[in-house]
């Protein structure tokens, strides 16, 4: 790869707090390893995460009006045209049907590869299935970051251009601090506060119904996002503002995640959930419902976390219960928890990239 002349520029809504912002990072630092040139392009004005390569940032000066959002259009076909970029990895969300016509312009003949970060194609796809293909059937790469996404793509617009690559996790730049702020023991949730993916109610009922609190857990939830404030409502109405602690966002999580007796996620949708990759690395074992996609191509129930049935707070208490009382299977899955997603460095997963790069 030394000889290797590509420009490769990942687009992403920012570079903040969200999972597939967290893998554009990522990302970047994998082509850089490859000894290609990066260009990250963000649309907003947020960097929360460290990237390799340059930066253009289309979200200075040119939020809110329409028109400020035409002159990003601008701005980025002369971006692309200036650095001379040859690929292109949509890391967007592209739901908006106008945007992406005019974005398809923008691109051009570039080569194109588009990440699919969610189970809910509503996210990246319009909503007519003819559109879609019409769109989509030209691309060199859809990019599905689990097999269940590429599977229902595959299926439901009859695209032939898909793979599978999975998320990475990357601990080299891990921050120990000698003392935790957090004397008991707790169990955490770590990502975006979106009440509509993450299904924080379920969370915060099972948490309820489990009666873990009363052995002396509570529940760490850290990140950011629009609906802080449901959540907050939520632990006021269940009574548990004794039990519940809220951090802000925290770009490296990993000593706390490191330190929780487990990771509980509770989505409607996902893709290939990051914070169930990184708390297995780190050797924390998870508790997540069986949702659409991701949970079940990372956890092995009883050998490394435990899946529960998805909308049933019932069943994700007594999973809770389950771990807390029963040492010999919480230690078997905490054992087993780092082993089970070896196959997911960042090392393994940049050779993936290599592959069809080269």
């Amino acid at each position: 790869m030394t000889q290797n002349k590509n420009k490769v520029a990942i687009i992403s809504t920012s570079l903040g707090s969200g999972g597939a912002e967290r893998f554009a990072s990522l990302l970047s630092f994998m082509m850089e390893k490859l000894n290609i040139e990066v260009h990250n392009i963000i649309i907003n004005d947020v960097v929360d995460y460290e990237y390799a390569g340059k930066l253009m940032n289309l979200g200075i000066g040119t939020s809110g009006s329409f028109f400020k959002k035409i002159k990003k259009g601008f701005l980025l076909n002369n971006y692309l045209k200036e650095n001379e970029i040859n690929l292109i990895i949509d890391n967007r969300p592209r739901n908006n049907l106008t945007r992406e016509i005019i974005t398809k312009w923008i691109y051009g003949k570039r080569k194109k590869w588009y990440m699919v970060h969610s189970y809910n194609t509503d996210t990246y796809f319009p909503k007519s299935i003819f559109v879609s293909k019409l769109l989509y059937q030209n691309a060199e790469k859809i990019i599905c970051v689990s097999q269940a996404i590429e599977e229902m793509i595959k299926y439901k617009f009859d695209l032939k251009n898909t793979l599978t690559i999975h998320n990475p996790y990357d601990f080299s730049k891990i921050e120990i601090k000698k003392e935790m702020p957090i004397s008991e023991q707790f169990i955490m949730y770590f990502g975006r506060f979106d009440e509509k993916v993450k299904n924080f109610s379920l969370m915060l009922e099972a948490f309820y119904l489990s009666k873990i609190y009363l052995q002396g857990y509570k529940l760490l939830l850290m990140g950011d996002g629009p609906d802080l404030g449901i959540i907050q409502e939520n632990i006021k109405r269940l009574q548990m503002d004794d039990f519940v602690i809220i951090y802000p966002f925290n770009k490296n999580p990993f000593q706390y995640v490191q330190q929780a007796d487990f990771t509980i996620l509770t989505s409607h949708h996902e893709g290939f959930p990051l914070s169930i990759v990184e708390s297995l690395a780190l050797g924390t074992p998870v508790i997540s419902v069986d949702c659409k996609s991701g949970p079940n191509e990372l956890i092995k129930d009883g050998f490394n976390g435990l899946l529960v049935e998805n909308n049933n707070p019932h069943s994700f208490a007594s999973a809770m219960k389950q771990f807390v009382e029963d040492t010999n299977l919480y230690d078997f899955c905490k054992k087993n928890a780092s082993k089970s997603v070896e196959h997911l460095s960042l090392e393994t997963i940049t050779k993936q990239w290599k592959s069809i790069l080269c």
